[in-house]
């Protein structure tokens, strides 16, 4: 990869890795890794289905107050919060891994091992993310550095599809002194993203009269027809490839085997669209909104009796948001994330990203989500896996981060500054 990186976050870096205090900590983590990995486990076997986290949440602050962590609470939205403080003079870090996963109560029977590896649902994402904390945490604790920014470590509510990143927006909004954040989503260190996909997700209701399909036909408009006529011309769509854009009709349902020979009183469609360009979201947004209506009038002067109408209901609205790719956090990670990976030259930068990072990013706020990389771990599928060989090398990375980030009392300033 032809990425050069600045001398001035070169030089921080090589300075924090050359202190024996950064070394003793690394070196812990490193020995850490059964502890790890157990308490990976445990966090697994609480199941956290997005909006049902609360045990987990709880059971999250128990391991932050464990660990010497101050004012530790579950906030009013879900997330799990406790304090590295700072000696002063430095930026407010948030370091976040989520707590939900997209498995239903009842997916996680057990954790079973073999041959170094784990099964269940979940034992990835985020569940390794919530483990890399906390042996991030302890791997500082044994340096015995202070640091000059604060840290706030929160386990998040609320990331994964419906939640709509709803954790870690709410924190954010009701935290405006954070300065800078770091996102864990998975287990490794290859991965680097820096930019947010900004995607929209809703269902569309089409609504008519309804009616005996031969009786009342040609008496009436077909809201199924108007739903039709809609998919076929979002269908038609072309959208740019750079920034890369997306849309997809996911869903569309209407009648019943009983009513087979009804004509609908309502049709539903849902559609999900996503873009690396705010501007671009928003025009996608529009001109998806239009065809609904015109598919609405077309089917309303089909047959020139009754008006089909259509209402709307919004489940997500991530914000897209740009980042330099040479900012100081960006370039910090990839001089970490070579440094900590078995393969250095397979690190790569995501193009875009839909994660807890976009909601730091489009804020403005230096942020980087690392976690993803090399193993293909069926994250998301009932046979989700984890190798756990090398396992400490991402909690290594987040801790060299947060140091670099915080800045070092008595060492060196943020690379933030």
């Amino acid at each position: 990869m032809d990425y050069q990186v600045s001398s001035k976050v070169e030089k921080a870096f090589s300075e924090v890795l050359a202190m024996p205090e950064v070394q003793k900590g690394l070196e812990f983590i490193e020995k850490d890794q059964e502890q790890s990995i157990k308490e990976q486990i445990e966090l697994t076997l609480i199941e956290a289905p997005t909006f049902h986290e609360e045990n987990r949440a709880k059971a999250y602050c128990e391991y932050f107050k464990a660990l010497g962590l101050e004012d530790v609470h579950v906030d009013p939205y879900g997330n799990s919060v406790g304090l590295w403080k700072g000696v002063g003079g430095g930026p407010k870090i948030l370091v976040e891994a989520h707590l939900d996963t997209v498995f239903p109560m009842g997916s996680v029977k057990e954790v079973r091992q073999e041959n170094g590896v784990l099964y269940a649902p979940g034992i990835v994402d985020d569940t390794r993310g919530l483990a890399v904390l906390l042996s991030a945490l302890r791997g500082l604790k044994e340096s015995g550095l202070k640091t000059k920014g604060d840290i706030v470590f929160v386990g998040t509510s609320r990331e994964e599809g419906m939640g709509s990143l709803g954790g870690m927006k709410d924190f954010l909004d009701h935290n405006p002194d954070i300065d800078g954040s770091i996102s864990v989503d998975g287990a490794w260190t290859e991965s680097i993203t820096y930019e947010a996909t900004g995607f929209k997700t809703y269902e569309v209701n089409f609504y008519g009269i309804g009616g005996h399909a031969y009786g009342a036909f040609g008496k009436m408009a077909n809201p199924l027809h108007a739903a039709a006529r809609a998919v076929a011309k979002i269908a038609d769509f072309e959208v740019p490839e750079n920034p890369r854009t997306t849309f997809c009709v996911s869903n569309f349902h209407a009648g019943n085997d009983a009513g087979v020979h009804a004509i609908v009183p309502q049709a539903t469609i849902k559609f999900n669209f996503r873009s690396n360009s705010a501007e671009v979201l928003e025009e996608l947004n529009d001109r998806i909104f239009k065809a609904i209506q015109e598919a609405c009038d077309e089917e309303t002067a089909r047959w020139g009796k009754d008006t089909i109408t259509w209402d709307s209901k919004q489940y997500c609205d991530v914000p897209a948001g740009n980042q330099d790719i040479h900012a100081p956090m960006v370039e910090a990670t990839y001089l970490a994330a070579r440094h900590f990976s078995p393969d250095p030259e397979k690190v790569y930068f995501n193009e875009g990203g839909s994660v807890n990072g976009n909601m730091a990013v489009s804020r403005g706020l230096p942020c980087v989500t690392i976690g993803g990389g090399l193993e293909d771990t069926k994250c998301h599928n009932l046979d989700e896996y984890f190798p756990t060989e090398g396992a400490y090398r991402c909690p290594q990375e987040v801790m060299t981060l947060l140091l670099l980030c915080a800045g070092i009392e008595g060492g060196t300033d943020s690379i933030l500054k």
